[in-house]
């Protein structure tokens, strides 16, 4: 069974990974008989109350928030490699713009967490395919971008973002929340996931399309 990294955020939307795509990820893997192996990394964040919407004034640790999502069944990032992989799965969530990397403050101008990056890139550079839900694609575009991949993504249709994605060094391509885009020469698969979805279903039609697109590519 191919071993499917997924790249959490922390936990809840706002501050973290999306629970939905986190889980709806988990769901699809496990179907399709993928060994998971969930990762984050341990840096902090600041906690966003998601009944109010407004920031907490505390800080959390995003590999512990995590964990809620794996059920404990987590492992720091900086103790993950490439070659303990077939796949990388990047769930979205403002956490992947915000602790992830710092797109969501500094847009095409954004740094990556140094542990982030090097384990993105070495799949990148080993051609082992990754996937990217919601913004987490923005994100990828920071690492393709820089190494000279100009890999093919979709965040729905958010001109913005989409320009920010461009403006890295990659392509857009419009795509709606149950559909993919496939990059077949670069190994890259990305869904719109709630960058466009309405709920639940219509985001788990194009996840789990993403899944099938990943595996499909080791």
């Amino acid at each position: 069974m191919p071993n499917v990294g997924v790249l959490l955020s922390g936990c809840g939307f706002l501050d973290g990974a999306e629970i939905h795509e986190s889980v709806l990820t988990l769901l699809a893997l496990d179907q399709q008989g993928a060994t998971i192996i969930c990762c984050a990394p341990k840096v902090s964040f600041a906690v966003v109350d998601h009944l109010t919407k407004k920031p907490t004034g505390e800080k959390r640790d995003v590999l512990a928030e995590a964990a809620r999502i794996a059920r404990g069944e987590i492992r720091d990032v900086a103790t993950v490699q490439a070659t303990q992989l077939d796949a990388l799965i990047l769930p979205g969530g403002f956490g992947a713009a915000k602790n992830l990397c710092n797109f969501a403050e500094k847009g095409a101008a954004c740094t990556v967490h140094p542990e982030v990056e090097r384990l993105i890139g070495d799949c990148l550079a080993a051609r082992k395919p990754v996937g990217a839900i919601c913004i987490a694609p923005a994100l990828l575009a920071r690492i393709a971008g820089k190494r000279g991949v100009k890999a093919t993504l979709t965040i729905g249709n958010d001109a913005g973002t989409a320009g920010a994605i461009v403006a890295m060094g990659c392509v857009h391509e419009n795509r709606p929340v149950t559909e993919v885009a496939v990059d077949r020469a670069h190994k890259v698969v990305s869904t719109p996931a709630y960058m466009l979805g309405p709920g639940p279903a219509a985001v788990f039609e194009g996840i789990r399309k993403l899944v099938e697109q990943v595996l499909a590519l080791i």
